[in-house]
């Protein structure tokens, strides 16, 4: 951390704008009550006006096209019976509010560099980034349930999964969610930082936090691993394996439009599994490792994936492209 501000400088004026806390006379040092979030510090202004106006418009794309979806869902009184459609419209939603905790502070900070975040909102950031990302780690899974259940149980499918119980299972992801890491992150929150108060990363992240503390934490990095290890590896293996369950079922039927279309949506869901699952493990499951190269990783899930999944959903579903016609064309 101590090598991360040579390419970065905060004007004087700014440093005087800036309330500096006080010294605490038993150590020397400055208790830390606000972060500046380096970002990408070798970046030019050219460079910094590009990646601003990338972000802007792959934000709106993101907005729009999981808005799209929530409203399409919305319109529509028969896919608000389905469960795979409850489930997918409450999963835009989830995307709209993850993508929204990172993106407009980095917009912000790309235009005004070197402007502080206070202690409070970096870990009010903190607890919705990875509550809204636990919580998109269930609605997969909740999604593979559907699929399983559909497929593999198609007589038992209205039961087990009508509306009621679709909307008890939304809850339960929810509430699973913003549970999850709560130990995690107040213990994180107890942390001392006495300086430096510059988090080299674009968002206040694991692994620069931790590297912000006055001594090391191993404890904390360990609940907070283990808790990352435990929730991703028993998501993604109940979802593999119910995938794998659904194509063996697929390949029994005969060839048809109805092994297309169910291999259709099962490779959609896959396909933002993949995404999502992929980029998450390289930077949670061993935070000390991803400290140097996390910043395009992190990148790359926070504002990438939720902009590709729309686009795959609606893409390779025939009822969600017909719904989103008379949505945004107001057809019937």
């Amino acid at each position: 951390m101590s090598d991360a501000p040579k390419n970065f400088r905060v004007s004087a004026s700014h440093r005087q704008r800036v309330p500096q806390p006080p010294v605490n006379p038993s150590n020397g040092t400055s208790p830390v009550t606000k972060f500046i979030l380096l970002g990408f510090p070798s970046l030019s202004r050219l460079g910094r006006d590009l990646t601003c106006a990338l972000l802007s418009c792959t934000y709106a794309g993101t907005l729009a096209g999981n808005l799209s979806i929530m409203l399409a869902v919305l319109r529509d009184p028969r896919l608000q019976r389905l469960p795979m459609y409850i489930l997918l419209g409450n999963f835009a939603w989830l995307e709209v509010g993850y993508v929204t905790t990172t993106v407009p502070r980095m917009l912000f900070d790309l235009m005004n560099p070197g402007v502080p975040i206070s202690f409070f909102d970096c870990f009010v950031q903190f607890y919705f980034f990875f509550s809204t990302g636990t919580t998109e780690c269930f609605f997969l899974a909740a999604m593979a349930l559907d699929r399983y259940l559909a497929i593999c149980h198609p007589l038992r499918y209205p039961v087990l999964m009508s509306p009621q119980s679709s909307w008890v299972l939304v809850a339960s992801c929810w509430l699973l969610g913003f549970l999850w890491f709560m130990v995690a992150i107040v213990l994180i929150s107890q942390l001392s930082f006495c300086g430096p108060n510059t988090l080299d990363h674009f968002i206040c992240d694991l692994g620069p936090l931790l590297a912000a503390s006055c001594v090391p934490a191993p404890w904390t990095e360990q609940t907070f691993s283990t808790t990352s290890s435990l929730l991703l590896f028993t998501t993604i293996l109940f979802i593999l394996t119910a995938y794998g369950l659904v194509i063996r079922a697929v390949l029994r039927l005969p060839a048809g439009a109805g092994r297309q279309k169910a291999f259709s949506t099962c490779t959609s869901h896959l396909a933002v599994v993949g995404l999502f699952y992929g980029s998450v493990m390289v930077s949670y499951v061993n935070p000390a490792a991803s400290r140097g190269s996390g910043k395009v990783v992190t990148l790359f899930y926070t504002v990438g994936t939720p902009f590709l999944n729309p686009l795959i959903y609606s893409l390779r579903n025939k009822e969600m492209k017909e719904a989103l016609r008379r949505t945004l064309l107001g057809g019937r």
